[in-house]
């Protein structure tokens, strides 16, 4: 008896519930990726204010979400909370989880990337009139996308497959489609295999499209070394 059925791998490559849950999958991704960007942008301004309020705040939000895992979180937003009276769904809690999760370290990178760029810069600008959103829009970020960028692409491809996680709470993303066909098909392998390459064909896009982005700022970079030089 063979371990391995070619037909049924071959069928469900393209299967429409398959494929439903690689749409899933992505959309999750991307719109905890926006509100994690929003959160995090917002969370390494905290972090860098003078103030003690807003700087403790943000340390605290970090320090407890990268020092305990997503799943635990997930549950905790999906059972915990409606004891309290605040229901979500599955999606918003799934949604909730991930990019609350997901801010707490892009904050990181985020502060990493403004504090690359030398305070002289900032003290000049201020000198000329400029205010500080101008300062932060003009002189700081374009600068500090150049150092956000790696990182940030690092964590677009672990949210991909971070994703998985919320097949905890029944979303219904790619991991948790392909546990309910292995549930009526029996076929272990076939399909977490077709589930396998669909994670490495979208972290593979993601790599294309990420080198294209750093290689991008690399050639805008030099051409902005040689227009200083001239």
């Amino acid at each position: 008896m063979s371990l391995w059925n070619w037909s049924g791998f071959f069928g469900y490559l393209f299967n429409p519930f398959i494929l439903g849950g690689v749409f899933t999958t992505v959309w999750l991704t991307v719109v905890s990726l926006i509100a994690g960007l929003i959160l995090g942008f917002a969370l390494a301004l905290m972090r860098r204010s003078s103030r003690r309020v807003p700087y403790s705040l943000a340390k605290a939000y970090i320090w407890l979400f990268r020092g305990t895992p997503l799943l635990v979180q997930l549950i905790a937003i999906y059972t915990a909370l409606p004891l309290f009276g605040i229901k979500f769904t599955v999606i918003e809690a799934a949604l909730l989880g991930l990019a609350l999760n997901e801010a707490a370290y892009l904050a990181e990178i985020i502060r990493a990337g403004i504090e690359a760029v030398p305070e002289g810069q900032t003290r000049a600008a201020r000198a000329l009139g400029m205010t500080e959103r101008q300062i932060m829009r003009y002189i700081v970020m374009p600068q500090a996308f150049k150092v956000i960028v790696p990182p940030l692409g690092n964590s677009v491809n672990g949210l991909l497959k971070t994703t998985s996680v919320t097949s905890v709470i029944s979303v219904e993303e790619l991991l948790r489609r392909t546990q309910v066909l292995i549930q009526e098909r029996f076929m272990v392998l076939e399909l977490f295999a077709v589930a396998a390459i669909y994670y490495l064909l979208l972290t593979t896009l993601w790599d294309f499209f990420q080198s294209h982005i750093e290689k991008r700022l690399g050639q805008a970079g030099s051409r902005l070394s040689i227009n200083e030089k001239r």
